[in-house]
């Protein structure tokens, strides 16, 4: 990747925090903080699958989040990987590991909640999992892989929401994993479009996921070098 991607990849979340020798920057601790609310998610259902239940695993993301947004403990990031998924799984697994009185996990914190968390929807995901047996790593990382391609999905919406309307991206919508390649005749009757129409609506919407999805990821690593690797791993996590 070159020239304006090189660029553009300079104001990217995680290179913006790796960049900002100052914590207290702002537009660092922005950047953070819009990663941590990415990531929180996968971090709740590797601690759900470590064994503990709802309440526990709530407090100990938010005391984990915690130490990094408030305590400076993105402070050793420079050590690590350029992935923001690589360093926080090894952050957490150290916190975790230095952790002794699980029944007081935000009392460092006052009782701090530095994001606002709904756990629900994320029990809710652990429920409809089929594999029970897996490890915490896998899960993490198949929750983050859920999460990044569900944001990318709610950009999509609202792009083509707002370009062709909520009834055409409604009835593309469907194609989108490529499961429904040969129905163009029907989606055709349906908007009451040419069929060729169809196809290039239908290739245009996947061109444009495929986009906001490489966006998404580009947030989380440090290297523009990083992306592909990335991306790559996310597609193996989901076609496993």
């Amino acid at each position: 990747m070159a020239g304006s991607g090189d660029r553009r990849f300079d104001t990217t979340r995680w290179s913006l925090v790796l960049a900002a020798s100052d914590r207290a920057n702002p537009s660092a601790r922005e950047a953070l903080d819009a990663l941590c609310r990415i990531y929180w998610p996968p971090i709740y259902a590797y601690l759900r699958r470590h064994g503990h239940d709802p309440r526990q695993a709530e407090d100990l993301t938010q005391g984990f989040f915690l130490k990094l947004l408030e305590q400076g403990g993105i402070g050793r990031a420079r050590a690590e990987r350029g992935k923001f998924r690589t360093f926080l799984l090894s952050s957490l697994q150290n916190y975790i590991a230095d952790e002794r009185d699980r029944e007081n996990a935000l009392k460092r914190g006052g009782g701090t909640r530095v994001l606002s968390l709904d756990a629900r929807e994320d029990e809710e995901w652990l429920v409809r999992e089929p594999a029970h047996d897996e490890s915490p790593e896998r899960l993490f990382d198949r929750r983050w892989a859920a999460t990044v391609i569900a944001r990318a999905l709610v950009r999509l919406e609202q792009a083509m929401t707002a370009a062709v309307g909520p009834e055409r991206f409604a009835a593309l919508r469907p194609f989108l994993s490529g499961a429904q390649s040969g129905a163009y005749a029907e989606i055709s009757r349906t908007l009451g479009i040419g069929e060729s129409a169809a196809r290039v609506g239908v290739h245009r919407m996947r061109r444009q996921f495929g986009e906001l999805l490489r966006d998404e990821v580009a947030q989380t690593v440090a290297s523009a070098s990083d992306i592909e690797d990335e991306l790559r791993h996310l597609q193996h996590i989901v076609r496993a």
